[in-house]
Protein backbone atom coordinates (compact mmCIF):
# COMPACT_ATOMS: atom_id res chain seq x y z
CA UNK A 1 0.00 0.00 0.00
CA UNK A 2 1.43 3.31 -0.72
CA UNK A 3 0.89 6.22 1.63
CA UNK A 4 0.70 10.32 0.62
CA UNK A 5 -0.01 13.60 1.79
CA UNK A 6 -2.51 15.28 1.10
CA UNK A 7 -1.12 18.09 -0.35
CA UNK A 8 1.00 15.64 -2.80
CA UNK A 9 -1.78 13.63 -3.43
CA UNK A 10 -3.70 16.63 -4.81
CA UNK A 11 -0.53 17.43 -7.15
CA UNK A 12 -0.35 13.78 -8.42
CA UNK A 13 -3.77 12.58 -8.44
CA UNK A 14 -3.23 10.83 -11.87
CA UNK A 15 -0.23 9.14 -11.36
CA UNK A 16 -2.11 7.93 -7.93
CA UNK A 17 -5.26 6.69 -10.32
CA UNK A 18 -2.56 4.91 -12.46
CA UNK A 19 -1.07 3.31 -9.51
CA UNK A 20 -4.49 2.18 -8.35
CA UNK A 21 -5.37 0.67 -12.01
CA UNK A 22 -3.24 -1.54 -11.37
CA UNK A 23 -4.48 -2.89 -7.82
CA UNK A 24 -2.41 -0.87 -5.48
CA UNK A 25 -4.16 0.96 -2.73
CA UNK A 26 -3.33 4.10 -2.12
CA UNK A 27 -3.75 5.82 1.20
CA UNK A 28 -3.96 9.55 1.87
CA UNK A 29 -3.16 11.12 5.06
CA UNK A 30 -3.68 14.50 6.64
CA UNK A 31 -1.17 15.71 9.01
CA UNK A 32 0.07 11.91 8.90
CA UNK A 33 -3.60 10.67 9.85
CA UNK A 34 -5.02 8.63 7.42
CA UNK A 35 -8.38 10.65 6.04
CA UNK A 36 -9.24 8.36 2.19
CA UNK A 37 -7.93 5.62 0.57
CA UNK A 38 -8.17 4.92 -3.02
CA UNK A 39 -8.67 1.37 -3.80
CA UNK A 40 -9.24 -0.46 -6.98
CA UNK A 41 -12.91 -1.23 -8.37
CA UNK A 42 -14.12 -4.26 -8.69
CA UNK A 43 -15.06 -5.23 -11.99
CA UNK A 44 -16.50 -9.17 -10.42
CA UNK A 45 -19.17 -10.37 -13.22
CA UNK A 46 -22.42 -10.56 -11.26
CA UNK A 47 -23.52 -13.72 -9.68
CA UNK A 48 -26.47 -15.34 -11.81
CA UNK A 49 -29.61 -15.38 -10.68
CA UNK A 50 -31.80 -19.24 -10.24
CA UNK A 51 -34.07 -19.61 -13.08
CA UNK A 52 -32.38 -16.60 -15.37
CA UNK A 53 -31.85 -18.85 -17.94
CA UNK A 54 -35.42 -20.86 -17.75
CA UNK A 55 -36.79 -21.45 -21.75
CA UNK A 56 -33.11 -20.53 -23.11
CA UNK A 57 -32.12 -24.47 -22.33
CA UNK A 58 -33.86 -26.94 -24.63
CA UNK A 59 -33.16 -31.02 -24.08
CA UNK A 60 -34.09 -33.63 -26.22
CA UNK A 61 -37.34 -36.39 -25.27
CA UNK A 62 -34.87 -38.53 -25.54
CA UNK A 63 -31.18 -37.34 -23.77
CA UNK A 64 -31.28 -40.06 -21.14
CA UNK A 65 -31.70 -42.90 -23.81
CA UNK A 66 -28.41 -44.86 -24.66
CA UNK A 67 -27.03 -44.02 -27.01
CA UNK A 68 -26.26 -46.00 -30.33
CA UNK A 69 -22.77 -45.25 -30.64
CA UNK A 70 -22.30 -46.86 -27.21
CA UNK A 71 -24.46 -50.12 -27.22
CA UNK A 72 -21.99 -52.39 -28.05
CA UNK A 73 -20.24 -51.10 -24.62
CA UNK A 74 -23.13 -51.77 -22.61
CA UNK A 75 -23.61 -55.18 -23.79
Amino acid sequence: MTTVAMEEAQHSLPQLIDVVAHGEHVLITRDQVPVAELVPVNRAAPKPTFGSAKGLIKSSEDFDAPLDDFREYME
